[in-house]
């Protein structure tokens, strides 16, 4: 890692246990010069006084102002280099993790669709291929949900079933005219008949809980990986530029080419350097702590997987349900609702029984299908478990990280380290974490009265993201924007429960929204509006009610 930038520093620290070369001819300083690409003229042949310097300040020197300018510059691209580079696995972390579970939720739908697709042609045959559009608008809700769409899951399953209800009823009594106004009445005895047993309520509770954490999870790995995206791009106040430039090239104006800093003085640099991005950390941890909470709904009793594979089963056993007792079924209908009107037409010949008669069989072992590459949720969350937990207190960690780099600094404490005056032991004791804590840095200037505002944004989206991450761990449902429709921006309907947490009102709130492009690479997010305007629209659901 890091290996252009390290090979560039490893041309001003020739070796680790050398003793460092101090000599007032600057040939040598020269030549390091040029193989990184800096030439100057008018460069002294031999070390001159360093009054002139500005950053570089010696009693002797083989630094020119234009060459300290230079290296100030080659300092700063270095620097922005090695803090991207040090954070490049986190930000590979949360894109491939990202790619992997959306592409695995996606083609877990698809596979589950086309499976009871399948199965429901070869049991029921033609009543399901005169009714399929039912079946193929519930999964497609169920996608638009899980894409960010402004879904409610408990009114869009209730309408699904309502809508179930409606077509049976209209097979199995196909010798009434049933007219939109009865069917209307029907749905009004929906919760008093129970046509289908206990099967909707506890498909209902499933599949709410598993496609919330499953959203939300895959949310919380998008704002990760633009947090750490954004994070990772520094802003190098003046201050920090002449700190590291002191810091890696000062030593080599001085006739140094074979010393490097001190690590206790490496970290006090990179501490005032970095000192926003440390106090992202506590916040960073609260997030990390909360997706690990919705990993346990990934391989709980409501893993999405173990939800949706069967759910052709269940949906089945349904529709048995309610053939078992349809002569009973019609009868409370028509007390409730009035005897309709005879449609003029004979009944089917088939009888009530026929209409549903094939009893349906699940998957054998071998006909099970497999979802994105191969793969089960239970080695996805394995994993990830596994990347969080490394990246727990990574913002506070990234100076030691950078430090201890072997050609950053020394690896341990020596007398014959460049402390930035000279060569010897760096005397000042290591500064704590966070911006508050470098008002007395003796290496950098940090004015604490000003905290970084990108870091704010980050800091405050990532605690929106905690918020609903604990949300869905307890069930809620969560607002999301829809993201296919960039108008929405208000309007009631969220599905979300009476327990559910609303955002806190404020223009500050900067939360990703699940984006339509799938692709990990293309990593622009978008952002939720004010709190207030953060409501959903209720899907307006219509299905065609005619069955010949």
């Amino acid at each position: 890692m890091m290996v252009g930038v390290l090979c560039a520093l490893g041309l001003l620290l020739l070796s680790c246990g050398g003793e460092e070369l101090r000599t007032e001819n600057c040939s040598s300083a020269v030549s390091i010069w040029t193989d990184l690409g800096i030439t100057a003229e008018h460069t002294p042949e031999h070390t001159v006084t360093g009054d002139h310097l500005q950053v570089c300040v010696q009693e002797r020197t083989c630094c020119t102002q234009e060459v300290e300018e230079k290296l100030s510059e080659r300092s700063k691209h270095e620097f922005e280099k090695l803090v991207d580079e040090a954070s490049e696995d986190l930000r590979n972390t949360f894109v491939s993790r990202h790619k992997r579970f959306d592409e695995f939720f996606l083609e877990l739908l698809e596979n589950t669709e086309r499976s009871l697709n399948e199965m429901f042609v070869r049991t029921y045959g033609k009543p399901y291929m005169q009714n399929a559009e039912v079946f193929q608008g519930l999964f497609s809700e169920l996608k638009r949900y899980y894409t960010g769409g402004n879904v409610n899951l408990e009114e869009m399953l209730n309408d699904f079933w309502t809508r179930l209800l409606e077509r049976m009823f209209q097979l199995l009594n196909s010798q009434y005219l049933i007219t939109e106004e009865y069917l209307e009445c029907i749905s009004k005895y929906m919760d008093q008949l129970k046509p289908f047993g206990d099967v909707p309520k506890k498909l209902k509770s499933q599949v709410t809980r598993a496609f919330i954490a499953a959203r939300t999870f895959v949310q919380g790995l998008m704002v990760g990986r633009e947090v750490a995206n954004r994070v990772s791009k520094v802003s190098m106040s003046v201050a920090c530029v002449k700190a590291v430039t002191k810091m890696l090239y000062c030593p080599s104006c001085g006739g140094l080419t074979a010393v490097k800093p001190c690590r206790s003085y490496c970290l006090n640099v990179l501490k005032g350097c970095l000192a926003n991005q440390a106090d992202l950390d506590p916040e960073w941890t609260h997030y990390i702590d909360a997706m690990l909470l919705v990993t346990e709904r990934l391989e709980g009793p409501f893993n999405i997987e173990s939800v949706m594979e069967p759910i052709d089963v269940k949906i089945s056993e349904a529709i048995m349900n309610m053939q078992d007792k349809s002569v009973q079924l019609s009868y409370q209908v028509f007390q409730g609702c009035g005897q309709p009107k005879p449609s003029g037409m004979r009944r089917s010949a088939r009888g009530v029984s026929d209409v549903f008669s094939t009893r349906f069989k699940p998957y054998s072992i071998e006909e099970l299908p497999t979802t994105a590459a191969g793969t089960s949720l239970d080695r996805l969350v394995i994993d990830i478990k596994e990347k969080l937990k490394l990246s727990k207190n990574f913002w506070s960690l990234l100076p030691e990280g950078i430090c201890q780099e072997e050609h950053v600094a020394v690896e341990t404490e020596e007398e014959d380290c460049w402390n930035g005056q000279e060569v010897g032991r760096y005397v000042p004791e290591v500064l704590k974490d966070g911006l508050t804590q470098q008002v007395n840095n003796p290496e950098v200037s940090v004015d604490i009265t000003r905290p970084d505002s990108l870091i704010r944004q980050q800091v405050m989206a990532l605690k929106v993201m905690t918020n609903k991450l604990k949300n869905a761990y307890n069930g809620n449902d969560i607002y999301f924007q829809d993201s296919s429709d960039e108008s929405s921006g208000s309007g009631s309907g969220s599905g979300c429960m009476e327990s559910c947490v609303t955002e806190p009102d404020g223009s500050i709130t900067e939360s990703p929204v699940l984006e339509t492009d799938r692709s990990a690479e293309h990593s622009s997010v978008a952002l939720l509006h004010q709190a207030s305007a953060l409501s959903l629209i209720l899907p307006s659901l219509t299905l065609i009610h005619h069955c010949r």
